[in-house]
């Protein structure tokens, strides 16, 4: 989770986005190889040595708003949530993620909650999803895979990692921090992905509404993902 800031998180897996790491079996997490990328050390595209693309199935990304509201005592998460994501994400043959071959997107004119009074301000006041129908988050490292990567058959897990990448809300982009638990069966990544922001880091207005005493100044995101190897 960033510090105050830099979703999600879900909503938004997805993961999230977001590749998952393993060890094979019976290995120590302690003696993991880890690998890490950054910006400077990416790999160039084209050297991909594993890509996972999002599931037809298995994919829910959602927000979670704490607010207290008129005539009740204790407050109250809002929680918005989408199965219509999309994308995918490449690694290569060290574990690096390719920017330029991973990305995960999230149709946000599809969020639902609880209330459709609340379905449609987000839509309409927060998101302006007619001008900005998705949300998209591309991963620009991760650590905690394992070198080398696992192969197409095995079942292990669940397993921590940490993911970086460039959120897009609203037409505004951040670095985002995405703390991922993953696991692997037989070339299928299943796992949650979560970070969280400020509203004014994507300037966002607060919601101001009769019925809503307050809000909490954070915006939570989360991404349940299912993803399979091609």
């Amino acid at each position: 989770m960033l510090p105050r800031a830099v979703l999600p998180a879900v909503l938004v897996t997805v993961g999230v986005t977001l590749t998952a790491a393993w060890t094979g079996p019976g290995a120590q997490s302690v003696a993991t190889p880890v690998a890490t990328s950054s910006s400077a050390d990416m790999a160039t595209p084209g050297m991909a040595a594993v890509r996972f693309v999002v599931a037809a199935n298995g994919n829910e990304a959602r927000y979670r708003v704490t607010e207290q509201l008129v005539g009740l005592e204790l407050p109250n998460d809002a929680v918005g949530v989408t199965s219509k994501v999309t994308g995918g994400i490449s690694v290569d043959e060290d574990g690096r993620i390719i920017p330029g071959e991973s990305r995960i997107v999230v149709d946000v004119t599809a969020l639902k909650s609880d209330k459709d009074r609340r379905d449609g301000y987000v839509q309409r006041r927060l998101l302006e999803t007619e001008r900005y129908p998705t949300v998209t988050i591309k991963p620009t490292s991760i650590s905690g895979l394992p070198v080398p990567l696992p192969g197409a058959t095995g079942s292990v897990g669940p397993r921590a990692l940490q993911m970086t990448g460039d959120l897009t809300v609203r037409g505004v982009t951040r670095p985002t921090t995405w703390d991922i638990t993953a696991s692997y069966n037989n070339g299928t990544v299943t796992g949650t992905a979560k970070t969280a922001f400020a509203f004014t880091d994507f300037q966002i207005e607060k919601p101001k509404v009769s019925v809503v005493l307050s809000v909490v100044d954070t915006i939570r995101l989360e991404y349940d993902f299912t993803l399979v190897r091609q």
